[in-house]
């Protein structure tokens, strides 16, 4: 509920490095005053692609993003589902990683909690929070979902060492390294 992620925010003594928020169209349909208000507090608004047309009225996510940042934080992930995720900040650098394809899906359910974690679990263990440390969380959180979707609810999560992580973040890097050399 936004208004109880307010309290939170007014509990704070000292303001975090970083505060991100990862909503959903219940909230926009229901709390939209109260969501506006506190996205002037938060510094990271990740939601899907359908949410952020509905939060920006736009379809276009690209302008969809810069109205969300018109709004209060000044980094937007979006997140595509099967389809990726984009990462959009302020000064109009975009970064887009793609979903891992996998053969098969068992449960998407909790997929985009599972990006959410992942994408703030890789920010926490940073000491500067920049656009090249965000684009390797989108990456984590990219693998994170990925993981979350091979089993149902939590399964796949619960049984993951350190080394699944790191082998599934390698797959999403050999998936989106292309060395190529433009001609005239």
């Amino acid at each position: 509920m936004p208004r109880l992620q307010a309290k939170v925010l007014d509990q704070m003594e000292t303001k975090p490095k970083l505060v991100a928020l990862d909503t959903m169209n219940f909230r926009m349909d229901s709390f939209m005053d109260d969501l506006k208000e506190v996205l002037k507090r938060i510094d990271v608004l990740i939601i899907n692609d359908e949410e952020a047309r509905q939060l920006a009225n736009d379809y276009s996510l690209v302008k969809s993003a810069r109205k969300i940042m018109e709004m209060g934080p000044s980094i937007v992930v979006i997140k595509k589902g099967e389809h990726g995720a984009l990462l959009f900040n302020q000064q109009k650098e975009v970064f887009f990683a793609p979903a891992l394809p996998l053969e098969e899906v068992f449960d998407p359910t909790g997929a985009g909690d599972s990006f959410a974690g992942g994408f703030i679990g890789y920010l926490s263990q940073q000491k500067e929070v920049t656009f090249d440390t965000m684009k390797r969380a989108v990456i984590y959180g990219s693998a994170m979902a990925s993981f979350c979707v091979e089993k149902f609810g939590t399964e796949k999560l619960e049984k993951l060492s350190a080394i699944d992580v790191k082998n599934r973040v390698e797959e999403f890097i050999n998936l989106t390294q292309l060395e190529i050399e433009l001609t005239d």
